[in-house]
């Protein structure tokens, strides 16, 4: 995660993305970064077969594949290959689907290259510390606790620690009755 403390904008030659969510957005993300930067070179970090037509009508992309890095040994060759490739930026789809979650955050702890983050309406915004406020709603929304989800949750989150008492409680209150009763106890209802 470089440049997350700093404002400095690197020059942008290279653009790493990550398909950590449904094809379709790289194929709708491609042309939006193309209008940003159109000389660059993409890399593209994905689980799935083939290349998206918008990358494939490049002819330059580079892929890797993580299948082919699985193991220790494996992610360690993908990170030293990412580095030696030299990444301005990396691009992370982050679109609410549990697709390469391990692999996404990895990548942006290792690569040295500015990350932006993509939803699942291609709206994408730098991962710095201009955008903490950013940040905080988009993390907000994705846990459920964004709009209207939010008092609900809470709520749940308050009651929880009453519901585990009750169950508790009641589970003690069953068991101990269980227990007189195996002792010879009689035990009245009600």
């Amino acid at each position: 995660m470089r440049y997350f403390f700093s404002l400095r904008f690197p020059d942008v030659r290279r653009i790493l993305l990550v398909e950590s969510g449904s094809r379709r957005l790289i194929e709708q993300l491609t042309p939006i970064l193309r209008q940003f930067w159109p000389e660059a070179e993409f890399g593209l970090v994905t689980c799935y077969s083939g290349l998206p037509t918008a990358l494939a009508l490049d002819g330059r992309t580079v892929v890797y594949q993580v299948a082919d890095y699985q193991g220790r040994k494996g992610r360690r060759r993908l990170y030293r290959e990412l580095r030696a490739d030299g990444y301005q930026i990396m691009g992370i789809l982050c679109s609410g689907e549990p697709i390469m979650t391990k692999w996404k955050w990895a990548l942006a702890l290792r690569v040295p290259a500015k990350v932006f983050i993509v939803n699942e309406n291609c709206d994408f915004f730098w991962l710095d510390r201009t955008q903490l406020a950013t940040m905080a709603r988009f993390v907000a929304h994705r846990v459920g606790m964004g709009g209207a989800e939010a008092a609900p949750a809470l709520l749940r989150l308050a009651l929880f620690p009453l519901t585990v008492l009750y169950l508790l409680a009641y589970a003690a209150f069953a068991h101990g009755r269980r227990r007189l009763r195996l002792l010879g106890f009689r035990v009245s209802r009600g």
